[in-house]
Protein backbone atom coordinates (compact mmCIF):
# COMPACT_ATOMS: atom_id res chain seq x y z
CA UNK A 1 0.00 0.00 0.00
CA UNK A 2 1.32 3.54 -1.00
CA UNK A 3 0.79 6.33 1.13
CA UNK A 4 1.87 8.43 -2.27
CA UNK A 5 -0.87 11.40 -3.26
CA UNK A 6 -3.73 10.07 -5.23
CA UNK A 7 -3.06 12.97 -8.20
CA UNK A 8 0.54 12.16 -8.18
CA UNK A 9 0.37 8.73 -8.02
CA UNK A 10 -2.31 9.03 -11.48
CA UNK A 11 -0.62 12.50 -13.03
CA UNK A 12 0.20 10.57 -16.30
CA UNK A 13 -2.84 8.90 -16.61
CA UNK A 14 -5.02 12.75 -16.18
CA UNK A 15 -2.63 14.07 -18.23
CA UNK A 16 -3.38 11.12 -21.69
CA UNK A 17 -6.87 11.67 -21.00
CA UNK A 18 -6.68 15.52 -21.15
CA UNK A 19 -4.27 15.58 -24.15
CA UNK A 20 -6.80 12.56 -26.20
CA UNK A 21 -9.13 14.51 -25.50
CA UNK A 22 -7.69 18.07 -26.25
CA UNK A 23 -4.73 17.49 -28.84
CA UNK A 24 -2.47 20.23 -27.27
CA UNK A 25 -0.16 18.90 -24.74
CA UNK A 26 -0.18 22.97 -23.17
CA UNK A 27 -3.92 23.27 -22.86
CA UNK A 28 -3.83 19.33 -21.40
CA UNK A 29 -1.08 20.43 -18.91
CA UNK A 30 -3.27 23.60 -17.63
CA UNK A 31 -6.16 21.34 -17.24
CA UNK A 32 -4.03 18.94 -15.21
CA UNK A 33 -3.21 21.82 -13.13
CA UNK A 34 -6.64 22.73 -12.65
CA UNK A 35 -7.85 19.19 -11.30
CA UNK A 36 -4.82 19.63 -8.93
CA UNK A 37 -6.15 22.69 -7.90
CA UNK A 38 -10.19 21.38 -7.53
CA UNK A 39 -8.44 18.35 -5.59
CA UNK A 40 -6.30 20.36 -3.26
CA UNK A 41 -9.45 21.48 -1.69
CA UNK A 42 -11.57 18.84 -1.19
CA UNK A 43 -11.33 16.46 1.64
CA UNK A 44 -9.91 13.86 0.89
CA UNK A 45 -10.71 11.33 3.42
CA UNK A 46 -14.32 11.28 1.89
CA UNK A 47 -13.00 9.97 -1.24
CA UNK A 48 -13.61 6.35 -1.68
CA UNK A 49 -12.48 5.93 -5.02
CA UNK A 50 -9.35 8.50 -5.81
CA UNK A 51 -9.05 7.67 -8.93
CA UNK A 52 -12.17 7.93 -10.43
CA UNK A 53 -12.65 11.21 -8.86
CA UNK A 54 -9.52 12.50 -10.59
CA UNK A 55 -11.03 11.60 -13.68
CA UNK A 56 -14.36 12.66 -13.33
CA UNK A 57 -12.58 16.46 -12.47
CA UNK A 58 -9.99 15.97 -15.46
CA UNK A 59 -12.53 14.87 -17.85
CA UNK A 60 -15.03 17.44 -16.99
CA UNK A 61 -12.80 20.40 -17.21
CA UNK A 62 -11.25 18.71 -20.63
CA UNK A 63 -14.59 18.94 -22.14
CA UNK A 64 -14.75 22.71 -20.88
CA UNK A 65 -11.93 23.57 -22.79
CA UNK A 66 -12.97 21.94 -25.96
CA UNK A 67 -15.62 24.15 -26.25
CA UNK A 68 -13.52 27.16 -25.77
CA UNK A 69 -10.57 25.58 -28.12
CA UNK A 70 -13.01 25.23 -31.08
CA UNK A 71 -13.92 28.88 -31.00
CA UNK A 72 -10.22 29.47 -30.61
CA UNK A 73 -9.14 26.89 -33.94
CA UNK A 74 -12.07 28.59 -35.87
CA UNK A 75 -9.45 31.93 -35.85
CA UNK A 76 -6.16 29.73 -36.31
CA UNK A 77 -4.34 31.28 -39.10
CA UNK A 78 -4.07 28.17 -41.65
CA UNK A 79 -4.58 24.48 -41.16
CA UNK A 80 -4.14 23.00 -36.88
CA UNK A 81 -2.51 20.03 -36.28
CA UNK A 82 -2.36 18.31 -32.81
CA UNK A 83 0.77 19.61 -30.79
CA UNK A 84 3.50 16.49 -30.70
CA UNK A 85 4.92 14.74 -28.07
CA UNK A 86 8.02 13.02 -28.32
CA UNK A 87 7.77 9.44 -26.76
CA UNK A 88 9.15 6.22 -26.54
CA UNK A 89 8.54 3.90 -29.60
CA UNK A 90 5.42 1.56 -27.35
CA UNK A 91 5.29 4.36 -24.57
CA UNK A 92 5.37 1.73 -22.00
CA UNK A 93 5.29 -1.13 -23.65
CA UNK A 94 1.38 0.06 -24.81
CA UNK A 95 1.58 -1.24 -28.56
CA UNK A 96 -2.20 -0.09 -28.60
CA UNK A 97 -1.71 3.34 -26.88
CA UNK A 98 0.57 4.16 -29.59
CA UNK A 99 -2.19 3.88 -32.31
CA UNK A 100 -4.63 6.03 -30.35
CA UNK A 101 -2.10 8.59 -29.11
CA UNK A 102 -0.70 8.76 -32.95
CA UNK A 103 -1.19 12.40 -34.91
CA UNK A 104 -3.07 10.63 -37.81
CA UNK A 105 -5.82 9.70 -34.67
CA UNK A 106 -5.52 12.72 -32.95
CA UNK A 107 -6.68 14.37 -36.28
CA UNK A 108 -9.76 11.73 -36.66
CA UNK A 109 -10.80 12.67 -33.37
CA UNK A 110 -10.64 16.79 -34.40
CA UNK A 111 -13.98 15.79 -36.70
CA UNK A 112 -16.20 14.28 -33.81
CA UNK A 113 -18.30 16.69 -31.06
CA UNK A 114 -17.05 17.45 -27.76
CA UNK A 115 -19.05 15.13 -25.98
CA UNK A 116 -18.78 11.92 -28.66
CA UNK A 117 -14.88 12.95 -28.27
CA UNK A 118 -14.79 12.23 -24.39
CA UNK A 119 -16.95 9.08 -24.66
CA UNK A 120 -14.88 7.80 -27.28
CA UNK A 121 -11.49 8.40 -25.59
CA UNK A 122 -13.12 7.15 -21.96
CA UNK A 123 -14.52 4.29 -23.31
CA UNK A 124 -12.50 2.79 -26.69
CA UNK A 125 -9.03 4.10 -25.47
CA UNK A 126 -9.29 4.03 -21.25
CA UNK A 127 -12.00 1.09 -21.57
CA UNK A 128 -13.92 3.24 -19.07
CA UNK A 129 -17.48 1.58 -18.33
CA UNK A 130 -20.21 3.03 -19.19
CA UNK A 131 -22.02 3.95 -16.48
CA UNK A 132 -19.06 5.74 -15.35
CA UNK A 133 -18.71 7.79 -18.44
CA UNK A 134 -22.49 8.86 -18.64
CA UNK A 135 -21.85 10.28 -14.09
CA UNK A 136 -18.94 12.19 -16.08
CA UNK A 137 -20.67 13.94 -18.93
CA UNK A 138 -24.20 13.54 -17.34
CA UNK A 139 -26.15 11.19 -19.58
CA UNK A 140 -27.78 7.92 -19.14
CA UNK A 141 -25.70 5.22 -19.44
CA UNK A 142 -27.85 3.95 -22.45
CA UNK A 143 -27.63 7.55 -24.39
CA UNK A 144 -23.57 7.13 -23.45
CA UNK A 145 -23.81 3.98 -25.19
CA UNK A 146 -25.42 5.05 -28.09
CA UNK A 147 -22.92 7.91 -28.51
CA UNK A 148 -20.23 5.46 -28.31
CA UNK A 149 -21.67 3.25 -31.31
CA UNK A 150 -21.97 6.49 -33.23
CA UNK A 151 -18.08 7.39 -32.36
CA UNK A 152 -16.64 4.63 -32.87
CA UNK A 153 -18.04 4.03 -36.28
CA UNK A 154 -17.48 7.53 -37.09
CA UNK A 155 -13.71 6.99 -36.23
CA UNK A 156 -13.85 3.10 -38.07
CA UNK A 157 -14.62 4.82 -41.25
CA UNK A 158 -11.82 7.68 -41.27
CA UNK A 159 -9.04 5.12 -40.43
CA UNK A 160 -6.29 3.08 -42.19
CA UNK A 161 -8.48 -0.11 -43.32
CA UNK A 162 -4.77 -2.09 -42.75
CA UNK A 163 -2.35 -1.84 -40.38
CA UNK A 164 1.42 -1.48 -41.32
CA UNK A 165 4.26 -3.11 -39.35
CA UNK A 166 6.11 -0.42 -37.07
CA UNK A 167 9.57 -1.88 -38.77
CA UNK A 168 7.58 -0.82 -42.07
CA UNK A 169 6.84 2.47 -41.45
CA UNK A 170 10.26 3.26 -39.97
CA UNK A 171 11.92 1.74 -43.25
CA UNK A 172 9.93 4.47 -45.00
CA UNK A 173 10.35 7.54 -42.77
CA UNK A 174 14.10 6.92 -43.01
CA UNK A 175 14.18 6.60 -46.40
CA UNK A 176 12.30 9.95 -46.66
CA UNK A 177 14.30 11.76 -44.32
CA UNK A 178 17.66 10.88 -45.93
CA UNK A 179 16.33 11.75 -49.23
CA UNK A 180 15.31 15.11 -48.00
CA UNK A 181 18.59 15.41 -46.43
CA UNK A 182 20.76 14.61 -49.21
CA UNK A 183 18.41 16.32 -51.99
CA UNK A 184 17.56 13.21 -54.06
CA UNK A 185 14.65 14.71 -55.68
CA UNK A 186 13.88 11.05 -57.36
CA UNK A 187 14.68 9.45 -54.12
CA UNK A 188 11.73 11.31 -52.11
CA UNK A 189 9.28 11.08 -55.40
CA UNK A 190 9.66 6.92 -55.10
CA UNK A 191 8.93 7.35 -51.13
CA UNK A 192 5.94 9.01 -51.64
CA UNK A 193 2.70 7.52 -52.67
CA UNK A 194 1.06 9.62 -55.96
CA UNK A 195 -1.61 11.34 -53.88
CA UNK A 196 0.58 12.11 -50.92
CA UNK A 197 -0.77 14.73 -49.45
CA UNK A 198 1.03 17.09 -46.76
CA UNK A 199 -0.32 19.46 -44.65
CA UNK A 200 1.47 21.87 -42.44
CA UNK A 201 0.69 23.77 -39.70
CA UNK A 202 2.56 27.33 -38.69
CA UNK A 203 0.02 29.06 -36.88
CA UNK A 204 0.87 31.89 -38.92
CA UNK A 205 3.97 32.60 -36.67
CA UNK A 206 6.77 31.23 -39.19
CA UNK A 207 6.14 30.61 -42.71
CA UNK A 208 4.51 27.38 -44.06
CA UNK A 209 1.77 26.08 -46.70
CA UNK A 210 -1.91 27.61 -45.71
CA UNK A 211 -3.71 24.93 -47.32
CA UNK A 212 -2.84 21.35 -47.56
CA UNK A 213 -0.63 20.60 -50.92
CA UNK A 214 -1.44 17.21 -53.13
CA UNK A 215 0.40 15.38 -55.21
CA UNK A 216 3.89 13.67 -55.40
CA UNK A 217 5.51 16.45 -57.69
CA UNK A 218 4.20 19.58 -55.97
CA UNK A 219 5.08 17.88 -52.25
CA UNK A 220 8.55 16.89 -53.34
CA UNK A 221 9.53 20.22 -55.46
CA UNK A 222 8.21 21.92 -52.22
CA UNK A 223 10.08 20.30 -50.03
CA UNK A 224 13.61 20.01 -52.12
CA UNK A 225 14.94 23.47 -53.27
CA UNK A 226 18.18 23.97 -53.97
CA UNK A 227 18.59 27.26 -52.01
CA UNK A 228 17.67 25.27 -48.70
CA UNK A 229 19.91 23.91 -45.95
CA UNK A 230 17.85 20.84 -44.45
CA UNK A 231 18.96 18.86 -41.48
CA UNK A 232 16.67 15.90 -40.76
CA UNK A 233 16.89 12.94 -37.64
CA UNK A 234 14.06 10.17 -36.95
CA UNK A 235 12.67 10.26 -33.47
CA UNK A 236 9.16 8.40 -32.26
CA UNK A 237 6.54 11.23 -32.47
CA UNK A 238 3.25 10.17 -30.13
CA UNK A 239 4.45 6.59 -30.53
CA UNK A 240 5.03 6.44 -34.21
CA UNK A 241 8.39 6.95 -36.47
CA UNK A 242 8.69 10.91 -37.33
CA UNK A 243 11.40 12.93 -37.98
CA UNK A 244 12.93 16.21 -36.73
CA UNK A 245 13.34 18.86 -39.69
CA UNK A 246 15.61 21.74 -39.75
CA UNK A 247 14.94 24.44 -42.58
CA UNK A 248 17.50 27.15 -42.70
CA UNK A 249 17.31 27.16 -38.96
CA UNK A 250 13.62 26.57 -38.38
CA UNK A 251 11.99 23.41 -36.89
CA UNK A 252 9.54 21.41 -37.69
CA UNK A 253 8.48 18.07 -36.26
CA UNK A 254 6.82 16.05 -38.99
CA UNK A 255 4.06 12.66 -38.75
CA UNK A 256 3.72 9.94 -41.22
CA UNK A 257 1.19 8.09 -42.88
CA UNK A 258 2.57 4.93 -44.15
CA UNK A 259 0.81 2.74 -46.43
CA UNK A 260 1.41 0.13 -49.14
CA UNK A 261 5.13 0.86 -48.37
CA UNK A 262 4.80 4.76 -49.33
CA UNK A 263 3.78 8.02 -47.84
CA UNK A 264 0.58 8.76 -48.12
CA UNK A 265 -0.44 11.44 -45.07
CA UNK A 266 2.60 13.96 -44.34
CA UNK A 267 1.86 16.07 -40.76
CA UNK A 268 4.21 18.92 -40.62
CA UNK A 269 4.39 21.41 -37.59
CA UNK A 270 6.00 24.33 -37.25
CA UNK A 271 4.04 26.51 -34.97
CA UNK A 272 7.01 27.09 -32.53
CA UNK A 273 4.26 27.29 -29.80
CA UNK A 274 3.86 23.64 -30.36
CA UNK A 275 7.61 22.60 -30.44
CA UNK A 276 7.72 22.47 -26.56
CA UNK A 277 7.30 18.85 -25.86
CA UNK A 278 10.84 17.65 -27.84
CA UNK A 279 13.46 18.01 -25.06
CA UNK A 280 12.61 14.45 -23.97
CA UNK A 281 10.03 12.21 -23.87
CA UNK A 282 7.04 12.36 -22.22
CA UNK A 283 5.27 9.53 -20.26
CA UNK A 284 1.67 8.49 -21.27
CA UNK A 285 -0.39 5.52 -19.69
CA UNK A 286 -3.40 4.31 -20.05
CA UNK A 287 -3.39 2.51 -16.57
CA UNK A 288 -6.57 2.80 -14.39
CA UNK A 289 -5.82 1.13 -11.82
Amino acid sequence: MTNQDPFILHRSLLFTIAYEMLGSATDAEDVVQETWLRWSGVDQLQVQDARAYLVRIVTRLALNHMRTLSRRREEYVGEWLPEPLLTSADIGGDLELTQRISIAMLIILETLGPTERAVFVLHDVFGMPHGEIAEVIGKSAAAVRQIARRARQHVAARQLREQVSRSEQQAVVERFLIALQTGQLQQLMEVLAPDVVLTADGGGLVPAARVPVHGAALVANLLIRPDRQITASAVWLNGQPGGLIQVDGATAAVGFVVEDGRITQIYAIANPEKLTRLDKPVELTRSIN
